[in-house]
């Protein structure tokens, strides 16, 4: 029993994922840190298992009607925990981006500034006031008619309509129809309207042209389909759709995202004339404060908006001070360029994870654990500073600060560090060692400590000579003006800055139509599928080897089996029961729904039939159950196999299944596996590749093994092309590009370019004092 003051979290007997029942105690009203190698298991008991556990208490507490309305955890697979406080999870998961959501509505204070407007704002006169909700494009009150709170309306061109006019209609040239009969009967509808359908599109008149794109008429004809010989074919009334109307039907009704991914295609976006992309109805536009309306101000940068901000009335002083108050955190974070109708899917996940932080700094919560997932992620070193200070600030308002982090001045600063590992995957899962991080020194096995400690500058590469310049601009998008860059070729370029300087921007403009690149190939961090059905088999190809594998045995041609039998998402080969999924949701009402496994199959995700198929001893379901490991030595002998599970291997993801479903791979082991497909395709001629801060959420060892395989590519002779933040990565380029010198309005320069030593000296450069500090 302890002690009820017990000042520790304890946790005994941690089962999930890779954890092979952990003890670990941690103290309260501390920053924790979790290390470990990619993989090792740090993730599983800070959010899988401690946030996960707390949350369950939470909601033992919820009504049982309630509960049936918030989207619950399982229980994790623990033994007991005891101390444990109430959490508050900020993870780098991004919630589904829309359109309307923005900094202003993720932070709350669009909420704030609405106020403002409505209780002390300057009214036309003779109008009435209006309520707070008639200044959000989101309600009904406020959003603009015409654009439905938008500020954009989709449109179509000719050009989008018809990409090649040499085309006549009977051979496609109108691109946006659909296919098949529906096309096919818009285009006999056309042929009995009397329109020439077998004429080069070009050669029709204008007017023809314009009214089959365009009309806004539906005529009805009667249809004589020309007859074919085995098929008897009747009149029938055709009613005609001009492409334009077809597109935005289709795009505003249909439920099938192919089809509205399709007529996205056709369309193009224009200002909404009616708000000029304000959003909001003309009332709402009406009314201003301090001479402006509240469209002007949202698009302001944070740090101009707090200082335009000033009361004259008791009413104003209270709700500036407000906004201004809330505001600070947000700048504090380095995110002063960020204007509040900035949309959510234009941030980075490190952005967003930072708004939520300063969002929960403001709320003023005591007693709780904050469990936060790698907030310096896609942070510059000189913003990591302010992120250390934010971290303290949680910690002195009497919270414990639980982290997990890979950056090495975040794990510096800690006062209690929880080491995971040794290894990844099986070779992980215990804790090393918790305790003050000066200790974790003596601790042999962990693979942190080697880089904690040892802050010597690496070894000095020699710098590559480019063969050639890649020239991107003048360049002038989002906050960039006028800027033009050159890329070496056959070199490692590193692009640097702070965060919102346009580094994201600037990558972006290098595309295949650039002279000089033969290939291009993007390696993001976006997930490698969206459901448990896409694997790292699927993905990388491998899972169509080991099919053709199994259906090359003799009990497979024996028994009629082909390739497909070995798919779970084909009807043959899948058990029935659970669809190949492997498990079953069990719906219990105002309890969490639970997934047993598939009570057929076991977990298998194959019928009987299927699974009595073996290749030396294991079915297939064994086979995807081995980790790229051990799958690497049992098809040692079969090329195509070994040469995708040597590239896995390359990039340190030797830990995962083959079967291990995309839902549950972290943004990093995403980005590695679209890295190792890539490697593992022939050479064919040269390549640039571009990777939007490749080592975010990589622990160092994991970084020392990524850089060495894409300076192999450089040595190969391609040209790779890197946004990072990481300064020892940046000091083994050999060119940077420096963009700034701060975010938003005040970046989007390139401050400096050159090798790493030009750069760590120059004047005005954010990033050289740090850059210094590493270079050799």
């Amino acid at each position: 029993m302890h002690h009820p003051h017990d000042p520790y979290v304890r946790v005994r007997g941690a089962r999930e994922h890779n954890l092979k029942g952990v003890d670990v105690d941690v103290p309260r009203d501390v920053l924790a840190v979790f290390t470990g190698v990619s993989g090792s298991g740090k993730s599983s008991l800070a959010f899988g298992t401690i946030y996960a556990e707390a949350q369950r208490r939470y909601f033992e507490s919820v009504a049982p009607y309630a509960r049936r309305l918030i989207h619950q955890v399982g229980a994790p697979k623990v033994g007991e925990i005891t101390g444990l406080p109430p959490a508050v999870s900020l993870q780098q998961r991004r919630s589904a981006p829309t359109s309307r959501s923005s900094v202003g509505t993720v932070t709350n204070l669009s909420n704030s500034l609405r106020m403002l407007f409505s209780r002390a704002g300057t009214y036309p006169p003779g109008a009435e006031r209006l309520d707070s909700d008639a200044f959000s494009p989101n309600t009904a009150a406020g959003a603009c008619p015409q654009c439905h709170g938008l500020g954009h309306v989709p449109e179509t061109t000719e050009e989008l309509l018809v990409p090649d006019p040499a085309l006549s209609i009977r051979e496609g040239a109108i691109a946006a129809w659909p296919g098949a009969w529906q096309g096919k009967n818009l285009r006999d509808i056309l042929d009995t309207l009397g329109y020439d359908v077998d004429r080069p599109w070009r050669e029709l008149p204008a007017g023809q042209r314009e009214w089959i794109l365009f009309t806004d008429e539906q005529p009805v004809v009667t249809v004589h389909p020309v007859r074919e010989a085995d098929r008897i074919q009747r009149p029938y009334q055709g009613t005609y759709m001009s492409a334009r109307r077809y597109v935005l039907k289709t795009f505003s009704d249909t439920k099938s995202p192919t089809l509205r991914a399709k007529a996205e295609r056709f369309l193009a976006t224009r200002p909404c004339e009616v708000c000029g992309g304000s959003r909001l109805r003309p009332e709402a536009l009406a009314v201003t404060f301090g001479g402006r309306t509240i469209a002007e101000l949202a698009a302001l940068p944070l740090t101009d908006l707090a200082a335009y901000l000033d009361g004259d009335t008791e009413t104003a002083r209270v709700l500036t001070d407000d906004l201004k108050s809330r505001i600070g955190p947000v700048v504090e974070l380095g995110l002063g360029y960020l204007s509040l109708d900035r949309a959510t899917p234009t941030l980075s996940a490190g952005e967003l994870q930072r708004l939520r932080l300063a969002t929960q700094l403001r709320s003023g919560l005591f007693g709780v654990v904050y469990v936060l997932d790698e907030p310096s992620a896609g942070l510059h070193p000189a913003d990591t500073e302010a992120l250390r200070a934010v971290l303290e600030r949680l910690k002195a308002a009497g919270n414990s600060v639980f982290v997990v982090e890979h950056h090495l001045e975040v794990v510096r600063g800690a006062d209690w560090l929880v080491d995971v590992g040794p290894g990844a995957g099986e070779h992980g899962g215990r804790v090393l060692y918790s305790g003050p991080p000066a200790e974790l020194a003596s601790v042999a096995e962990s693979a942190t400590a080697a880089f904690l400690f040892d802050e010597s500058p690496g070894a000095a590469r020699e710098v590559r000579a480019p063969r050639g310049w890649l020239t991107v601009g003048p360049v002038t998008r989002h906050n960039l003006r006028q800027v033009t860059a050159a890329f070496p070729l056959g070199a490692f370029t590193a692009v640097t800055g702070v965060s919102g300087s346009g580094k994201s921007t600037l990558i972006g403009e290098l595309t295949e139509e650039l002279a000089g690149v033969d290939r291009l190939v993007r390696v993001d961090q976006k997930p490698i599928g969206r459901t448990p059905r896409s694997n790292l088999a699927t993905y990388t190809g491998l899972f169509d080897v080991v099919r053709k594998v199994f259906a090359g045995t003799e009990e497979a041609r024996a028994r009629g089996y082909g390739v497909g039998r070995f798919s779970f998402n084909v009807a043959t080969g899948r058990c029935e029961t659970c669809q190949g999924e492997g498990f079953v949701s069990v719906e219990l009402l105002f309890l969490p729904s639970t997934y047993a496994p598939c009570p057929d199959c076991g977990g298998a995700r194959y019928n009987p039939g299927t699974l009595q198929v073996t290749y030396r001893g294991r079915d297939i379901a064994e086979v995807l159950d081995l980790t790229v490991e051990a799958a690497a030595e049992f098809f040692a002998d079969v090329p195509a196999a070994a040469r995708s599970l040597r590239t896995l291997l390359d990039v340190g993801l030797g830990y995962l299944r083959l079967g291990q479903p995309a839902t549950e791979l972290s943004g990093g082991e995403a980005q590695r596996i679209k890295l190792a497909s890539e490697l593992q395709r022939g050479r064919r001629g040269h390549t640039l590749y571009l990777l939007d801060e490749p080592t975010t959420g990589l622990h160092p060892a994991d970084v020392e093994l990524l850089m060495e395989r894409l300076h192999g590519l450089v040595d190969a002779g391609h040209t790779v092309v890197v946004v990072e933040h990481d300064m020892t990565v940046v000091a083994g380029a050999d060119w940077v590009i420096d963009l700034g010198p701060g975010g938003g309005d005040r970046g989007g320069r390139i401050v400096a370019s050159g090798p790493p030593e030009r750069v760590a000296g120059a004047a005005g450069s954010a990033t050289a004092p740090y850059l210094a500090r590493v270079m050799p």
